[in-house]
């Protein structure tokens, strides 16, 4: 589905377009990465975040919900994976709404499979 389909409900199309948004841009939000990200030489990491934000091949399988919160890419041989989280403003809690940029700060967590 395209985020213009009318089939979309309204508040899955806000959270695929916030999260799409964080993940294109890299702004409204938190990066953390695991300890095999956090390995990687500074020109690995700068190509794996860019295959992050280009990253578009959303399916049934990796985004059952459709809201473009995980995918995962492949560098050189080694998958990884990315999950989109929905915080409260103190990055203490779960966001009350996570549709709300307002109320809430999205964490997008980079790891290698094997760390999942």
């Amino acid at each position: 589905m395209s985020d213009s389909d009318p089939a979309l409900p309204a508040r899955v199309a806000i959270l695929r377009l916030l999260n799409d948004t964080f993940r294109r841009t890299l702004t409204g939000g938190q990066i953390v990465v695991t300890p095999g990200v956090q390995a990687l030489a500074p020109g690995e990491l700068r190509r794996l975040i860019g295959l992050v934000r280009r990253f578009d091949l959303f399916e049934e399988d990796n985004d059952s919900l459709q809201q473009h919160d995980f995918g995962a890419v492949d560098l050189d041989g080694e998958r990884y994976f990315f999950k989109i989280d929905y915080y409260d403003l103190s990055l203490e809690f779960g966001s009350d709404d996570p549709a709300d940029p307002t109320k809430t700060t999205r964490v997008l967590t980079l790891m290698r499979a094997d760390e999942y």
